[in-house]
């Protein structure tokens, strides 16, 4: 615990200190602390879950946060968050939920995933249309700006519309590709990796969390995964989210406007939603991108997405 606080530490002061240097210099100070915080906690962690941003970490780690409360009574309605859990009940596992991001730049190792090669992870995936629709209404409602410039997001304020968000800002369709090709790439070589894809996760819960907690080194009862299925249920979370029931884990599910629903962490968990935003033109423009582009091993091409709706 010691050694989670002093890098907690070092990070917040080398990012207050960044705080004094110029746009260019202030970017990378912060990314590195954050990475090098995330690499630390990494080498520590007894599981990584892994995924790109809006992929459905949060209601994932709301369903194993649960589970373990649950198993170990905790009374605490709270989030993984590296050791936090494993603090209340050596029984619990340190889980570290990351997107790679920070981790990616502080190794140093471009594309090649060399610190998680030794750790049993977790890698959550979703179609990158539906990744790439949820990035834009995280980054035009809810991302505060200096996360904007931190993550090389349009500036904070921008008019960009839904379509050029998806297909012509890098922060769009293209970086969501790009981290699933990255890690299409590199599955052989990790020693322990469970691939989930968040798909499968919405078409049988139970089934797929049994399947993770499993491979966590548990041995849930049915009833321990019905409820934790339950509780992180798109109904039950939306109105946890509205009374703000997640406050001690901070802003991850909280809504930026109240009275706006695009603002809600808890949105609309549609599985191929992107389609409702587009017209027939632009669906095919998207899917010809990801077909030209992505690695076929998620399963993302438009047959595969189409039967699985």
């Amino acid at each position: 615990m010691l050694d989670t606080t002093i890098d907690r530490v070092v990070r917040v002061i080398t990012e207050k200190a960044a705080n004094l240097a110029p746009a260019r210099t202030r970017r990378a100070m912060q990314r590195h602390a954050r990475g090098r915080e995330d690499t630390r906690n990494l080498q520590r962690a007894d599981f990584a879950v892994v995924s790109f941003g809006k992929s459905g970490r949060t209601w994932l780690n709301t369903m194993i946060a649960r589970f373990f409360q649950t198993r170990f009574q905790l009374k605490e309605c709270v989030l993984f968050n590296f050791d936090n859990l494993h603090r209340k009940n050596r029984g619990i596992p340190k889980i570290l939920f990351t997107h790679d991001n920070y981790i990616r730049d502080y190794v140093g190792c471009g594309d090649l995933k060399t610190a998680f090669y030794d750790k049993a992870t977790v890698l959550l995936v979703r179609h990158p249309g539906d990744v790439a629709v949820s990035q834009f209404f995280q980054w035009r409602y809810r991302m505060r700006p200096h996360k904007k410039t931190l993550n090389r997001y349009p500036a904070h304020g921008a008019e960009v519309s839904i379509f050029d968000f998806v297909m012509h800002q890098e922060a769009g369709l293209e970086r969501a590709v790009a981290f699933l090709n990255e890690w299409a790439r590199e599955m052989p070589r990790l020693k322990r990796l469970l691939t989930v894809r968040y798909e499968d996760l919405r078409s049988d819960p139970a089934r797929e969390m049994a399947r993770i907690l499993t491979w966590l080194g548990q041995n849930p009862t049915d009833e321990e995964v019905r409820d934790s299925v339950e509780f992180a249920s798109f109904e039950n979370l939306k109105r946890l989210e509205s009374q703000q029931a997640f406050a001690s884990s901070g802003k991850r599910i909280a809504p930026g406007d109240t009275g706006n629903p695009d603002s809600y962490k808890v949105r609309r968990a549609k599985v191929g939603g992107f389609r409702d935003y587009f017209d027939d033109d632009q669906v095919r423009e998207i899917e010809a991108y990801i077909r030209a582009h992505l690695d076929p091993v998620f399963g993302y091409d438009s047959a595969a997405q189409s039967a699985a709706e």
